[in-house]
């Protein structure tokens, strides 16, 4: 079988008339097939000179015809132009192309008014349609591909009909984000309605200039999560600081598992676990208001029946101190024996704090976030830190039913001084030229942020 390829300019006359050409040839041919490929006159140098150069051909006019080898495999053997089409198929089919040349012109006019046309339908199209935009940074991190079926399953936003997808990553490159394009397209998920893989520097900046103020911004990671929080709302100072949320949920998970082998419970028994401070840093896990479900003990009740777990774990040591411990081992071993089951955990965490967010949760569960102190618990102003929070309405607020002794209440103003501390040495590297790149003190910008945008940049 023989396959060619047309491509050209919509309002190019030789064009025209190789595709006339080869539409003949494809009626009378049982086994010659076309492909068209029109082009905007504005779109087609850069589109001819990125196709050649990709196929590692030469060709500066239109039209451009090639073959698919599609019984050998491998990219197409360049044609040639107008000339070389009609040579080839004089001399290997018998058939030539007697178009006048007014009648070329014709119908090139004809092919741009209609491609015109189809352009204007499709804009008026996409127009009426009003998608939720979701952006992920460091979109090639192992997690994205636990995350984005999630995302685009109807679950977590079960009362969007649309949802643009947008794909950045500053450390990666565009062919790893056109691959996650297709991937991503080719899952035919119902809500998917745009993928796009772009590249941005000034996050925050782009925010504050650019996005929705309702934005929602979820700040996920291994390394300097508050600090990268508190740049982000440095730069975004239009956007309400509530709308930014750094989570702890990877934590308040692998906590829940240490305590579920000590209890002999399900890890999902065990809910309301509360992390302090900073999450990639120094932090105290609080279990104040923490309750296990169906702990085999001398009280047992029905499936609903729980416990809190401070009167079920009797060992007031190994609470400060081996349990501590091991929470802040257990990333590190996750993360040093498979990083694909870190980003799995990453994000399911994700995918909780949204389905919180959009109301898909009760209002007694409690969460830990990273959100810029509103002034409870006598913490300084200006600071990202952990507390637990309660969500109602799509929106978080601060769990004030607690008790904050003296010795935790000395930890957060620790863990407040310790962040200062690190906001005043980034200060010091210029933070325009290191808080959005990969440097010594940040590392790479490893973190999911999601931004749900009224209008999308580079998207209609």
């Amino acid at each position: 079988m023989a396959k060619f390829v047309l491509a050209g300019r919509t309002d190019c006359p030789h064009y025209a008339r190789a595709e006339l050409l080869a539409d003949r040839l494809q009626r009378s041919l049982p086994d010659f097939r076309i492909q068209k490929i029109s082009i905007l006159p504005h779109e087609w140098q850069e589109w001819l000179e990125s196709t050649c150069n990709r196929n590692g051909w030469k060709h500066e006019e239109s039209p451009m015809v090639w073959r698919e080898l599609v019984d050998q495999g491998g990219k197409g053997m360049l044609l040639g132009g107008f000339s070389d089409f009609l040579e080839h198929c004089q001399d290997y089919y018998s058939v030539t192309s007697d178009m006048p040349a007014d009648f070329m012109l014709n119908v090139a006019a004809e092919n741009l008014e209609t491609m015109m046309n189809l352009v204007v339908e499709e804009q008026l199209r996409v127009s009426l349609i009003k998608p939720l935009h979701i952006w992920i940074s460091s979109a090639l991190n192992p997690t994205s591909h636990f995350l984005i079926p999630n995302l685009l399953s109807a679950e977590v936003f079960p009362h969007v009909s649309a949802i643009s997808l947008h794909l950045l990553d500053l450390e990666g490159n565009e062919e790893g984000l056109q691959w996650l394009r297709i991937e991503t397209e080719d899952m035919a998920l119902r809500q998917l309605h745009q993928g796009i893989s772009d590249r941005y520097r000034e996050y925050g900046q782009l925010m504050d200039t650019r996005a929705n103020k309702e934005v929602k911004v979820i700040v996920s990671g291994d390394s300097f999560v508050n600090l990268k929080c508190s740049l982000l709302l440095d730069n975004a100072c239009s956007i309400g600081s509530h709308q930014f949320v750094t989570m702890a949920t990877q934590l308040e998970n692998e906590a829940k598992a240490i305590l579920a082998k000590e209890l002999r419970v399900r890890t999902s028994e065990i809910t309301n676990v509360i992390v302090w401070g900073n999450i990639s840093g120094s932090f105290y896990i609080d279990l104040q208001c923490a309750t296990v479900f169906n702990y085999d003990g001398a009280i047992k009740g029905p499936a609903f029946f729980s416990q809190k777990a401070q009167n079920i774990l009797h060992d007031r040591k190994w609470l400060e101190t081996d349990f501590q411990e091991l929470v802040r081992c257990q990333r590190a071993a996750v993360v040093s024996k498979s990083l694909r089951a870190a980003a799995m955990t990453a994000a399911n965490g994700i995918l909780a704090v949204l389905k919180a967010w959009n109301g898909i949760c009760s209002p007694d569960e409690v969460f830990s976030m990273g959100v810029l102190c509103p002034g409870d618990y006598n913490l300084p102003d200006g600071i990202v830190l952990s507390l637990p929070v309660t969500f109602t309405d799509g929106k978080w607020s601060a769990l004030l039913d607690l008790t904050v002794g003296d010795e935790l209440r000395e930890r957060l103003q620790l863990y407040a001084s310790e962040l200062r501390q690190v906001c005043q040495i980034t200060n010091a590297h210029t933070i325009h030229n290191t808080h959005f790149h990969s440097c010594s003190l940040l590392l790479p910008f490893k973190h999911i942020v999601f931004k749900t945008f009224k209008k999308s940049i580079g998207t209609n």
